[in-house]
Parts: C-alpha cells; sequence; structure tokens
C-alpha cells in the first residue's frame, strides 16, 4: 500500500484538448492553487486528456503545454500519481518522465488520511455496460496495443476520432443506468481490496455516499468532469475530506 503524509488533492476526467483552452487554463489554475496551498500529493485518476494516442505525439505543442505544467508542479516537490482512464491508457513512461508524473496500475490501496482508500479511474465496476466491457478489453490488449502504435499518428488521430464518433452515438441510445457503476462490482472492490474508502471518476456523477459492506461501512467519493461546466477536486487532509470547485 502506498502511504500518503500530509495533505492530497485528486482529480479525473478533465478532458483537456486543444480545442477547450479554458480547459487548459483551469487546469493551470488548479496546480498552481496545489502548489501554493501546500498540497504534498497529487493524484490524476483518468482521463486527463479527451485522447492520448501515443508517447510520440509528445511533441504536438498541446501537449508539450500540458507536460511543462505538470512538471513546473512536480519540480516543486510535489508528487503526482497518475492511474490511465479509458480515453489516455495509451499514456506511457515517455510522457511521464518529461512531466514528472509516476505511473499506477489501474486500481491501487494508499494510505491517506489514516483511512485505507482504493483509487481507479471507475470505468471497470461499470459492469452492466457490456459492450464498453469488451471494447475495453480489446484495446487494453497488448497485442492491440502495439499495432495501434505501429500506425503512423494521422491513421491513429483519424481512428480515434471514429471511436469518439462512435462512442458518442452508442452513449444516447444506452440507457443512463448502464453506464453508471454497479453496486455489486463497488462492493466487491471494497472488499477484496480491505479499504474503506474507494475515490474515482469516469460516470461524470459527482457525489458521496455509504457503502454497507459485510464488516462495516464504507465510503465511496465519484469526482467530476471538467468539462461540462463543473470543475472539482477532492482535497484529504487533518481535517478530513473536501470537494474544491475549481469550475471558475
Amino acid at each position: 500500500m502506498l502511504n500518503i503524509a500530509g495533505t492530497a488533492r485528486f482529480v479525473s476526467d478533465l478532458h483537456l484538448r486543444k480545442e477547450r483552452p479554458d480547459l487548459t487554463e483551469r487546469f493551470a489554475a488548479f496546480l498552481a492553487d496545489t502548489a501554493a496551498s501546500g498540497v504534498g500529493t497529487l493524484f490524476i485518476l483518468g482521463d486527463l486528456f479527451e485522447y492520448w494516442i501515443g508517447d510520440d505525439d509528445l511533441a504536438d505543442p498541446f501537449n508539450t503545454q500540458v507536460c511543462r505544467l505538470l512538471r513546473d508542479l512536480a519540480d516543486r516537490g510535489s508528487p503526482i500519481y497518475f492511474i490511465a482512464g479509458n480515453r489516455d491508457f495509451l499514456l506511457g513512461e515517455v510522457f511521464a518522465a518529461a512531466a514528472g508524473i509516476q505511473l499506477l496500475d489501474e486500481t491501487v490501496k494508499v494510505g491517506v488520511g489514516d483511512t485505507a482508500t482504493l483509487l481507479m479511474h471507475g470505468d471497470t465496476v461499470c459492469t452492466d455496460d457490456v459492450a464498453y466491457q469488451e471494447f475495453r478489453r480489446m484495446v487494453r490488449a497488448t497485442e492491440w496495443q502495439t499495432r495501434f502504435l505501429a500506425r503512423p499518428l494521422a491513421e491513429r488521430l483519424a481512428e480515434v476520432e471514429t471511436l469518439r464518433r462512435r462512442s458518442a452515438e452508442a452513449m444516447l441510445k444506452k440507457p443512463a443506468a448502464i453506464m453508471d457503476a454497479n453496486a455489486a462490482a463497488i462492493r466487491a472492490a471494497l472488499t477484496s481490496s480491505g479499504c474503506s474508502r474507494l475515490i474515482h471518476g469516469h460516470t461524470h456523477r459527482p457525489g458521496r455516499e455509504n457503502i454497507a459492506l459485510a464488516d462495516g461501512v464504507a465510503e465511496r467519493w465519484v469526482l467530476s468532469d471538467w468539462d461540462t461546466g463543473r470543475g472539482d477536486a477532492l482535497e484529504i487532509g487533518p481535517n478530513g475530506c473536501r470537494r474544491l470547485d475549481f469550475s471558475r
């Protein structure tokens, strides 16, 4: 288990992209506030980018800009940890080294605020969306990723744009409940991890709830997305958990 001393912040689903400079400006302000507030550790729980087609695209001016923002915070002494999301799972060691961030597995246990906490992006507990889970297994396979990354950048970008369009169309046809986290999957994840707190994003349904387990009660915190007018962060410190609003 990764033990964190001091105050930690958690964000997810920023969906940064060059077409939305306002998001990058808000992220820069958030990082500056994180540094000024003396926050010890930052966790980014996936979908930092709207899409990531490979570390060989790091030279793109927009990608370089985001990389430098992260590096500035890391160079101030704040560790930054990253769990891949469903949009940026191809983000790898080259970007991580340049940005000064540390890549984590898709689920990780941390000790923060004297509470064993399970972190994830959140898509793995959306088990009712069978079609998505099948797609996820395909694109997370090493063979698929090797083939995809071997293609020219322009081809990869065109493929991602097609996938984004198809995903948006498919979401319009799915009942909202299917795209939310499954209660049984949440309880199973908490039980198997031995944690009494879960933090994740992905669902774009920010909130907090108590989860009844066989040996007690756990808490679940869901982070907001940043590109629909929201923009929160969860902060855990000596005074417990609190949400911070960075939507402006």
